[in-house]
């Protein structure tokens, strides 16, 4: 008789080629709908199932994980971020969680260049005046935007999309900046033409452009906070690909509504989906449905690693993502 397969309950809907994947490998229940479980779904599911796919949409906190049957041990996360899963309480129930970094990196750096562009040159502001019907044709002062080329952009969070964002942009003729809570290599510092600060506050007061690539951590909430956005200068622009969280959002629009900072292009929000209202009715801000991985080469190698993770543990050995302790 063959081994009974695992079950496997995937919460959204993967691309096709990984969903049946899934389905060769595992007794895995889809979700077809593609609709967000609910509380009361996905412990259902902590209950049944012996591995449990979730993604960014899922907060797996303790109330959730304290309701595991015995059988669940694996937590195979379909993103890089963590920070929806309580990681602590999973440790202490013997729960494994995986995730899938390094492949989101280039796909994640082309959005947040897209954005550094489409800030300062006001595209979507331009697109959405065409598609309403109020251009009336070229003039030479007509919607100036701020040119890139010879600017200073602060990267905060120096890791592999960092990195990615810095290569591009030397590209595009910018001063590349950096702060990170550990100096990088100098010979990556060298390749990327990089000045290091050690002090965000010094970093923020001198740039054009802020990028953030840092993870949502208790650390990094509302790492910009008001007082710090005051440290910008009026004409700076910033641009988050990274989580919503990391930015106060509310004083981030009272500054953008009053002109006291060029602009935004977000691709996270603190509340998501919800949106602060007032973020909609700004010119000067670029808004983005969380777009920074979604690339269809880059979903589907997302599940591969799901895949990978899944298929080791369940073989008896250490997946190679697993989410160690340090990272709590």
């Amino acid at each position: 008789m063959a081994p009974k397969k695992p079950l496997v309950i995937v919460t959204r809907k993967l691309p096709d080629a990984i969903e049946t994947r899934m389905m060769e490998l595992f007794d895995a229940r889809l979700n077809v709908d593609d609709r967000a479980f609910t509380k009361a779904e996905l412990i259902e599911a902590v209950k049944e199932a012996d591995v449990l796919v979730p993604t960014v949409t899922d907060r797996i906190d303790g109330g959730v994980l304290s309701q595991a049957g015995p059988n669940l041990r694996l937590i195979a996360n379909f993103g890089a971020g963590v920070d929806h899963i309580d990681l602590a309480t999973a440790r202490e129930r013997g729960i494994t969680v995986t995730n899938t970094p390094d492949v989101l990196t280039e796909d994640t750096a082309d959005m947040t260049m897209a954005l550094i562009l489409a800030v300062p040159r006001r595209l979507t502001e331009g697109e959405r005046l065409v598609r309403a019907g109020g251009w009336t044709g070229w003039s030479p002062t007509f919607m100036l935007g701020r040119r890139i080329w010879g600017k200073r952009l602060g990267i905060i969070g120096m890791g592999r999309i960092g990195q990615a964002v810095a290569r591009r942009a030397k590209g595009f003729g910018l001063s590349v900046h950096y702060h990170n809570r550990r100096r990088v290599h100098p010979e990556i510092e060298a390749e990327l033409e990089a000045t290091y600060w050690e002090s965000l506050d010094q970093m923020l007061a001198r740039m054009d452009v802020i990028s953030i690539h840092c993870p949502h951590t208790p650390a990094t909430y509302h790492l910009l906070s008001a007082r710090r956005l005051k440290l910008l200068q009026p004409h700076a622009y910033v641009v988050n690909t990274a989580r919503g969280n990391v930015i106060d959002e509310n004083a981030l629009t009272r500054m953008l509504q009053r002109d006291e900072i060029a602009g935004a292009g977000l691709d996270v929000f603190e509340n998501e989906p919800a949106i602060n209202p007032k973020l909609l009715e700004l010119d000067n801000v670029v808004l983005v449905p969380h777009l920074g991985s979604a690339t269809l080469e880059g979903r589907t190698d997302m599940g591969e690693k799901v895949l990978i993770n899944i298929k080791t543990h369940i073989d008896g050995h250490n997946p190679p993502d697993r989410v160690l302790a340090s990272m709590l």
